[in-house]
């Protein structure tokens, strides 16, 4: 599956892929940020990844800037399933932060949400990493007031976030900008 926003062309891994991948993930600042990704995260770790073949009610995509740009990686975004349902994911390079690509591909993983008629999609994000929770916001996500200890392979401990909740239902679409702010 794939899909374009202004920017940005989500596409799946493939296994060629994997040093891309391991240039853009094996960043301790961007590791220490997600759950499931080991620290250090090693070769394998990047194969693995490009290599997983994907359930297509639940799509991860990589985030890249068009062939005429360099086919550069930004980042990853996509869909999990989760014991309460379906959870939004992301992560962007570190040359790439502060740009609003994390806003910009989120938001068109959502769109993808929507035509594949998921209603309702958790977020959550570390509480030390607010700019997280800036782009949940930006999207339309909505605190639950739930707070917990999340478990992080990268920190090889669990550490305090926050719980989101984007209900896809609704007539109107939240405003998602094309920049972040």
């Amino acid at each position: 599956m794939f899909h374009r926003t202004e920017r940005l062309l989500l596409r799946p891994a493939w296994p060629e892929d994997w040093e891309m991948i391991l240039r853009g993930i094996g960043d301790e600042r961007v590791v220490r940020n997600l759950a499931r990704a080991p620290w250090p995260y090693l070769p394998e770790h990047a194969r693995e990844s490009a290599a997983r073949r994907q359930d297509p009610r639940f799509p991860a995509f990589l985030l890249t800037l068009p062939q005429e740009q360099g086919a550069r990686l930004v980042g990853c975004a996509g869909l999990g399933e989760t014991s309460g349902g379906v959870e939004l994911g992301y992560w962007i390079a570190r040359p790439y932060w502060g740009q609003g690509y994390a806003t910009e591909g989120a938001g068109g993983v959502l769109e993808v949400a929507r035509l594949l008629g998921h209603t309702r999609i958790e977020g959550r994000h570390f509480l030390d990493n607010p700019a997280s929770g800036r782009v949940l916001r930006k999207l339309g996500f909505v605190p639950t007031g739930g707070k917990g200890m999340l478990q992080s392979c990268g920190r090889a401990e669990p550490s305090a976030a926050a719980l989101y909740t984007l209900d896809l239902t609704g007539e109107e679409e939240p405003e998602m900008p094309l920049q972040a702010a």
